[in-house]
């Protein structure tokens, strides 16, 4: 284990891959067991599942996806959180709500959303004032914030959304060093400092999360003196991945495993290949595994010269549901996955849907080898129930971008 100093919150984030896929082999045994026999949302899909054959992150690929849609369905036949939470400790404080409506536990006292990792990397210390601007009002956001930086021991201003004329005295008056919300609200509190000639130049470190962190905006931030960094986060899992370094691909947390798969299936991309996002948490109390969070990411090489040692992740890159209407029929990246698996000559396959004169065209570009003479007209009508173009092109020559289903209409 390499030496810890100050630049870093635990020692889990520099260790080696050795040693990180040794603790992982102890661990994830631990929590698969404690889904199939403590939970009652995995009690009949984890029936047949033996906990000890899951030693890796690769060993996930044998378990189904988790999705937002089961959940909620979940959720509706074990209130309040789907019966994933676990049955014979009940250790939640906190009830939280998102849209659809889905409900979160919280433990209120144990940095349940892992954000002081992302807060320290981001400079944030002890005594420092934080001004958190994340809501309060049952989404989960501003609480797992509160706890990361009561976990350092930061002084936290429960700030909430909003009232952008309270929120700059506030700062002034406090000299808050930190600024903990989405990314554009702090430039309406900048903003408004400057109209109300407030000094706001103690804000120094920005931790983001909940939207995008546009270049010109994190510019802003810059001209100013404050530094600014991002997370990648959901109310489901808490933080998933963290920036440290402005620009750089964001670091994946210690307490979850990624996986990046083709959309719509559990099954996994090329390196550096664009694909939705699975996550699979190890935490002892909640466990939620393979969860899809619909997000579009890829695995990013190499270490960070932050000297922080697990994966990578290039960031968001957009939603996994790519599915469109198509003459009044629905046409969904599993529907083109399952197609491949009919053909394993095809290498890759693309959906261009366009608008000519007035109807709509559907092609299906076809990655495969020169001398192939196949025809999968059947084959397309079978599984998509639709007509299509289908257009044979070199291997390597389709996009690596994520896009299973091009709407171009």
């Amino acid at each position: 284990m390499a030496e810890l100093d100050e630049s870093y919150f635990s020692s889990e984030e520099i260790r080696s891959d050795d040693e990180r896929s040794n603790i992982i082999s102890q661990l994830l045994p631990k929590v698969i067991k404690i889904a199939k026999n403590n939970t009652l949302g995995y009690k009949e899909t984890f029936a047949q599942v033996e906990p000890t054959e899951f030693t890796s992150l690769a060993d996930l690929n044998k378990l189904p996806v988790l999705r937002k849609s089961d959940l909620l369905n979940k959720q509706k036949a074990y209130p309040p959180f789907g019966g994933f939470e676990r049955s014979d400790e009940n250790a939640s404080t906190h009830f939280f709500q998102s849209p659809g409506p889905i409900y979160e536990p919280g433990i209120k006292g144990k940095d349940w959303g892992r954000f002081a990792p992302f807060l320290y990397a981001s400079g944030v210390r002890r005594g420092f004032r934080l001004q958190n601007c994340f809501s309060y009002h049952l989404t989960p956001a501003g609480m797992m914030f509160e706890e990361g930086a009561l976990r350092i021991g930061t002084k936290v201003l429960p700030a909430g959304t909003g009232q952008t004329e309270l929120q700059a005295k506030a700062a002034s008056f406090l000299k808050t060093q930190v600024y903990a919300g989405t990314p554009d609200f702090l430039y309406k509190i900048l903003e408004k400092g400057d109209e109300l000639s407030l000094d706001l130049t103690c804000i120094k470190i920005a931790c983001v999360g909940g939207g995008a962190l546009f270049p010109n905006l994190r510019k802003a931030y810059s001209e100013r003196g404050i530094k600014c960094l991002q997370s990648y986060a959901t109310a489901d899992l808490g933080n998933i991945a963290l920036e440290t370094i402005e620009d750089e691909p964001l670091i994946v947390d210690e307490g979850v495993l990624v996986e990046i798969v083709y959309p719509g299936t559990g099954d996994p991309v090329e390196p550096g290949e664009i694909g939705e996002v699975l996550v699979t948490n190890l935490n002892l109390e909640y466990p939620l595994i393979r969860f899809a969070t619909g997000d579009m990411s890829a695995i990013a090489s190499g270490k960070s010269a932050c000297g922080r040692t697990n994966m990578r992740i290039v960031g968001w890159r957009g939603r996994a549901d790519q599915a469109a209407k198509v003459k009044g029929m629905f046409v969904r990246p599993e529907q083109i996955r399952e197609f491949i698996s009919r053909h394993p000559e095809i290498f890759k396959a693309r959906v261009e849907i366009k608008l000519v004169g007035n109807q709509d065209e559907l092609t299906l570009k076809l990655e495969v080898n020169a001398e192939n003479e196949i025809d999968y007209s059947l084959t397309v009508r079978d599984i998509i129930q639709l007509r299509a173009n289908i257009v044979k092109v070199k291997p390597n020559s389709l996009p690596v971008d994520g896009i299973i289903i091009d709407d171009q209409r």
